[in-house]
């Protein structure tokens, strides 16, 4: 799934060129190549398919290299997860009307490759043998308000995968004392946002909670992959509303399994978590660009343009972040006020600052 416009990373992130296509850690490679990457020991390169909006065609295709332009789903407007999910399990559906398949948004940092294959591999196993909807769950490192959580059941139950337990509630962000209450209780993980499930599962999910999205997909049965399959997705995604699949399917299904791991995950949702993911110097200062000088500043993210020296003095906990003509200057702990200054900006100065 690509077709997010990452406004938490405002300004490196703007709508024209969100944060799936940027090197954010000026690795050579963007998120988009990572993640796609990351799934090629799984299934051939053929059987990778990307779902984004019909404005980052041209970012895909110039990111993936090879990739055959029908593997690349463009959706005419942004109805969040639940409907992106529908179409790709429907035209994956019309090829391989038995396919096990894993769903993984393309923004996402993973350090430990060799845990995440093996918990990858024993979540393909389960779903090919039970009818089930599988996510795969993070074991919190800390009291974080910026993820869901997910509940285990208490219930115990045998099973060969050991960490896969029974999912009893999924809850939305957190406030800090809730997040605080769930770190310690040990029954919840992070929500990683990962599934993995059989073709049928998801389908008969869909028919049971989401029928509206269901029917609407399952019109165009005999046009996936097809010259008319562009003008019906246009037509459908102007009926269909906007729902998450964890709230129109997860959250309601009986059949919800988890995999309860810890393979050095992190969502990059904020400049908070590419702080907390970011290598720190000695003063706990992250840094992106080739010429700051940092004096008496502590636990900063800074990430700044090279063509320019920067000399910054006395921040402590501060995220510092340049693009273009744009500079971002705010304290960590209230991060979550960007929404509100992109918004404020997109209203005095127009959309081509956001």
């Amino acid at each position: 799934m690509a077709g997010g416009i990452g406004s938490r990373f405002w300004p490196l992130s703007k709508t024209s060129k969100p944060k799936q296509f940027l090197d954010i850690f000026g690795t050579g490679k963007t998120l988009l190549q990572q993640t796609f990457e990351r799934f090629l020991p799984f299934c051939p390169k053929k059987n990778i398919y990307i779902v984004t909006s019909i404005d980052y065609r041209n970012h895909v295709l110039d990111q993936i290299r090879g990739i055959n332009p029908d593997q690349v789903l463009l959706e005419p407007a942004r109805r969040n997860t639940a409907p992106c999910i529908a179409y790709a399990t429907y035209k994956i559906g019309k090829i391989n009307p038995h396919a096990n398949f894993i769903v993984a948004p393309s923004d996402h940092l993973i350090l430990n490759m060799d845990d995440f294959k093996k918990e990858i591999g024993k979540g393909l196993d389960f779903v090919s043998k039970n009818k089930a909807l599988l996510t795969l769950g993070i074991k919190p490192s800390r009291p974080e308000t910026g993820y869901g959580y997910i509940q285990i059941s208490n219930r115990k139950s045998a099973n060969v995968y050991g960490n896969l337990k029974k999912v009893k509630t999924f809850t939305e962000k957190p406030n800090l004392d809730l997040a605080t209450i769930f770190y310690q209780s040990g029954e919840f993980y992070w929500n990683s946002g990962i599934f993995i499930w059989s073709l049928n599962s998801i389908t008969d999910a869909f028919k049971q909670h989401l029928p509206e999205i269901n029917s609407l997909f399952r019109d165009g049965l005999e046009l996936y992959n097809t010259p008319k399959e562009t003008s019906f997705i246009q037509r459908t995604y102007s009926e269909c509303r906007n729902i998450s699949i964890d709230y129109g399917v997860m959250e309601k299904a009986e059949n919800v399994f988890v995999l309860c791991s810890d393979f050095g995950w992190s969502d990059l949702g904020t400049w908070g978590s590419l702080y907390e993911n970011g290598k720190k110097d000695e003063m706990g200062n992250v840094v992106y660009g080739k010429d700051v000088f940092l004096y008496n500043s502590r636990n900063c993210i800074i990430n700044l343009l090279d063509k320019k020296v920067v000399v910054i003095n006395g921040l402590n906990d501060y995220i510092v972040v340049e693009s273009d003509n744009m500079l971002l200057i705010a304290r960590k702990d209230e991060e979550q006020q960007l929404r509100q200054f992109v918004n404020d900006i997109k209203i005095q100065k127009g959309e081509e600052y956001i």
